[in-house]
């Protein structure tokens, strides 16, 4: 493992730091962003169809991200052999991290297709009351979980 992670280790790294930069910096950019912009819409079908449409496409995107970033962490995890160094326990702070993101995203992507049923059904009301988590506590907290995870990724690569 220690051979492929040499020849291909830049390009691992790499795909897994842009992963990074797509899901967290794409929170970013939807939360304190996009989310004031959509709220100037005051037709509130409009609004809440922009917001499930930008959703729709946000996870196209952030879905396969999320998949490199698991796969690059586990090549890197064994490529750069911290099993058994005092870096181990970053790294398994790390990848605590990135489940409990994980688990916001599934909640936020089942909340998004519930809030587009309800909204399909005429049901507004229903829709943005299932919306309302994201934009409160789920986003925000996935982001400040996704820069934590980031610095401690930068700090295993300073060590």
């Amino acid at each position: 493992m220690e051979e492929f992670f040499g020849i291909y280790g830049g390009l691992i790294v790499f795909l897994h730091i842009i992963s990074a930069v797509i899901w967290v910096g794409g929170m970013i950019a939807i939360r304190f962003a996009v989310h004031y912009s959509v709220a100037k819409i005051d037709e509130p079908a409009i609004k809440l169809a922009r917001v499930l449409d930008l959703l729709k496409r946000f996870f196209n995107l952030v879905i396969p991200a999320i998949i490199i970033l698991l796969v690059t962490a586990v090549l890197m995890s064994l490529g750069f052999g911290f099993k058994g160094t005092p870096l181990a326990p970053i790294v398994h702070i790390k990848e605590a991290i990135w489940s409990v993101m994980s688990v916001i995203f599934i909640l936020i992507y089942l909340k998004r297709n519930k809030a587009q049923k309800l909204f399909l059904s005429g049901d507004l009301k229903g829709a943005k009351d299932t919306l309302a988590p994201l934009s409160i506590w789920m986003i925000p907290l996935n982001i400040m979980l996704g820069v934590i995870a980031i610095y401690l990724g930068v700090t295993l690569r300073g060590l």
